[in-house]
């Protein structure tokens, strides 16, 4: 078995979801895996990964106004805002997601449904580097 590591960095603009399933396969195709597991891990506790639909927008759209419907910025009762209104809400919105997916590999890519992606979800409100840590595992 054959193991291949890569850490991606992403420059987020804002709040809102970034489609990385490409960037992933990129990874994926350098590992010259074809069979295997792929551990998508970010290392961030304001930012998290979602599996969602990759084909209709809204869909990203309506959970944003989900989060911001449910996890208020600058909550008054927020004790944590050494960074802003966004601060503690973010750390909030990452522990209602996840911060790892395993998803599988078929033909050197991953194998998702139809309208399924992979997006870095970006709880906070300014400019960030997100890295994103790709382990790879099989034949």
């Amino acid at each position: 078995m054959k193991i291949y590591q890569s850490t991606l960095t992403f420059h987020t603009s804002n709040r809102g979801t970034f489609n990385i399933t490409d960037d992933i396969d990129e990874v994926i195709a350098e590992s010259e895996i074809s069979v295997g597991l792929c551990h998508v891990f970010c290392q961030h506790t304001s930012a998290s990964l979602i599996i969602t639909e990759n084909a209709d927008p809204t869909v990203r759209q309506d959970i944003e106004y989900w989060m911001q419907k449910h996890i208020i910025d600058g909550d008054r009762n927020y004790r944590h805002n050494y960074e802003g209104d966004d601060d503690m809400s973010g750390h909030i919105r990452t522990l209602l997601t996840e911060t790892s997916h395993t998803l599988p590999i078929s033909n050197g890519e991953l194998n998702m449904g139809t309208w399924q992606g992979l997006f870095l979800y970006e709880h906070r409100t300014g400019r960030f580097n997100r890295q994103v840590i790709v382990t790879i595992q099989g034949e």
